[in-house]
């Protein structure tokens, strides 16, 4: 557990606040794709809305990354830097967000198809989602980083011959975007950090249709599949309480999902 921040319970709720106010921009930036768009011009949605919900933007100068949105189209894993890209009928589109209150960091991200899309895209889409979920449902106070882990790629291997980018993680999250411990996207249960009250963490899947390698544009940021084949990305940032997980960047608290998969509710 060394180096991992714990938080008490009101860091937690601006955690929340952080939370909401990257499920409220994500929600916005879905209805904004459609055919014609441009990613600067969702990452000018982004940026002005963060804002006006008294937030800041998480990513805007991280390592001097220019946006405050990921976009990552198509072959793009992840970290594609908005520009005049337009989107096209059939593209899909990853948008990763994070957001800054009183100190506290929220970060989630979706992949929205453009228009109608391919079925096998349309799957790959579903199966990442659920993934994430399945992971997040595997958490339980005194367990291990590794049950999420196996929670996730267990999922993404029963539905079908999707790769899995290894390369890249989940992560603590907290009064830092970025934190120890890293959650993989494979592992074995009982393995890793324990999970206990005050651990926040983002999980996030990221699945292709070919192969998991990847490789790294001119730009230093943008992570493309060296296959060529379409990736998704999902993200979530949670906490467990005594009462179970808490979904922060879900506008319900995730009560729905976890309702689904039979997974106690710890959120309010």
């Amino acid at each position: 557990m060394r180096g991992i921040e714990i938080k008490t319970p009101e860091q937690i709720e601006r955690m929340r606040a952080a939370g909401l106010v990257v499920a409220k921009t994500l929600e916005l930036l879905r209805d904004q794709v459609r055919p014609g768009v441009t990613t600067a011009e969702l990452d000018a949605v982004a940026t002005e809305h963060i804002r006006d919900l008294g937030a800041t933007p998480s990513f805007l100068g991280y390592h001097g990354f220019p946006a405050s949105i990921c976009a990552s189209v198509n072959a793009e894993v992840v970290h594609g830097i908005p520009g005049s890209r337009v989107l096209a009928e059939g593209d899909v589109i990853s948008m990763d967000c994070g957001a800054i209150v009183d100190g506290w960091h929220g970060d989630a991200a979706i992949t929205v198809p453009v228009g109608t899309v391919r079925p096998e895209v349309a799957d790959l889409l579903r199966a990442t989602e659920e993934a994430l979920w399945q992971g997040l449902a595997a958490a339980r106070l005194g367990g291990r980083v590794g049950d999420i882990s196996h929670g996730v790629e267990s999922h993404v291997r029963g539905r079908g011959d999707y790769g899995i980018c290894e390369d890249y993680v989940g992560h603590g999250i907290g009064s830092a975007m970025h934190q120890p411990p890293n959650v993989p996207n494979v592992g074995r249960p009982g393995r890793g950090p324990k999970l206990v009250r005050g651990l926040a963490l983002a999980v996030e899947p990221m699945i292709t249709l070919g192969s998991g390698e990847t490789d790294v544009l001119d730009d230093d940021w943008t992570v493309v599949t060296r296959d060529g084949s379409w990736a998704a990305h999902y993200e979530h940032t949670f906490t467990l309480t005594d009462e179970g997980a808490w979904v922060l960047t879900a506008l319900d608290g995730g009560e729905a999902r976890l309702a689904e998969l039979g997974v106690p509710y710890g959120g309010h």
